[in-house]
């Protein structure tokens, strides 16, 4: 449940700005076709804190009837702690398998607190988690120190790794071995995560180039890793769009453009338009036109 890739999907809207659940159906349903290995819905791709926690479960429910037998996470992503305990008992009786929790978007909690509304989250829950650490975006960094606070409670199995620094996987394993699986959540570090001994990938380009995604990570495993870098160096200007203030309005004009599917995003955000849009529509355009052969690994 805690290996391979994991793409963090987008949300779709119709034009009115309700879930368009057919579009998602269609979008989930490619991720499983190319071998990703689950499914975590209601991220920061995918406008989480834009949702209100019935439209949360009503996503859920969605990607749970494509995803067959493989995992799917909700996120919790709550400013307040009461919230995120209260959402992570619905998505627990909504049928997820699992939990990616934020400890908060809003306040910049400080150890301690970070324990306590990892903890709480968890045990409202009571279902496996997995630690969502980016200190970039949310400003809280789940450290090894904090992390060895957690580990005593079973609930705590993984965590996805965004703070930006490719040492900090060393240091998570050479810590504390396999007690927590280690992903990576960084779409342009992921080949260098992978290279040092993350099991798996949270992924945000895979929504529009899943074959690719999917490749690199087997390869990867399978130890074919020159062949896993010619498709990294080709895919590197399309995972550079994931680490941005635009990342869901850049990777949903990927999407649009790769697999035929929408942009709607529900406001603040609006659609890309002018230069940036002209620069984005640019790097994928190119990055179409040189799609490499894939060698795939078993």
């Amino acid at each position: 449940m805690w290996t391979g890739v994991l793409p963090a999907v987008t949300t779709k809207f119709t034009p009115d700005g309700d879930l368009d659940h057919a579009e998602m159906e269609r979008c989930f349903a490619l991720q499983m076709q190319a071998g990703c290995d689950g499914i975590i819905v209601c991220g920061s791709l995918g406008e989480g804190p834009m949702l209100s926690p019935d439209e949360r479960l009503a996503v859920l429910k969605t990607a749970r009837s494509v995803a067959g037998a493989k995992p799917v996470l909700l996120t919790i992503s709550e400013a307040g702690t009461r919230e995120a305990c209260a959402l992570a008992a619905r998505a627990a009786k909504a049928g997820a398998s699992g939990l990616m929790v934020v400890p908060s978007p809003i306040y910049h909690t400080d150890a301690d607190e970070t324990v306590a509304t990892l903890s709480a989250v968890a045990a409202a829950g009571d279902l496996p988690v997995m630690i969502y650490s980016n200190r970039v975006a949310y400003r809280v960094d789940v450290t090894v120190p904090i992390m060895e606070r957690l580990a005593a409670d079973a609930r705590f199995v993984a965590i996805k790794e965004s703070s930006d620094d490719i040492r900090r996987t060393t240091e998570i394993i050479n810590h504390f071995g396999d007690r927590f699986a280690v992903l990576t959540g960084v779409d342009n570090l992921a080949f260098e995560a992978l290279s040092v001994g993350a099991v798996g990938w949270v992924a945000g380009l895979v929504v529009a180039f899943p074959e690719e995604t999917v490749a690199i990570y087997r390869l990867m495993k399978a130890g074919r890793i020159a062949e896993a870098l010619e498709i990294y160096r080709w895919f590197r200007p399309l995972l550079d769009l994931d680490v941005s203030t635009f990342l869901v309005q850049n990777i949903k004009l990927a999407e649009a453009l790769a697999i035929g599917s929408t942009e709607h995003v529900r406001m603040p955000r609006k659609p890309l338009s002018g230069e940036r849009r002209a620069a984005v529509e640019a790097i994928v355009r190119t990055a179409l036109e040189r799609r490499p052969a894939l060698k795939r690994a078993a």
